[in-house]
């Protein structure tokens, strides 16, 4: 599970500057390997956005189930 771990905060390593545009920030919190949930945390502008949603789903959780099968679901955590 570490391997993937690493994988997926690698990728949202990537994303973070998209967030930084926004004076906002996305946290790594955790990844459940039996239900395939990745939990993160929205930080800064992100956090309350009425855009969060949108970016966590199109965004987020669309690249990371695309590079990563294990990945089922991205959701926000407070």
């Amino acid at each position: 599970m570490e391997k993937i771990t690493a994988k997926i905060q690698a990728l949202m390593s990537e994303m973070r500057p998209a967030f930084h545009r926004d004076r906002g920030d996305i946290e790594f919190v955790s990844f459940d390997a039996k239900t395939g949930v990745v939990e993160v945390r929205l930080k800064g502008m992100c956090r309350g956005c009425g855009f969060s949603e949108l970016t966590l789903k199109m965004g987020v959780e669309q690249v990371l189930k695309e590079r990563l099968p294990a990945v089922k679901q991205v959701i926000a955590v407070p």
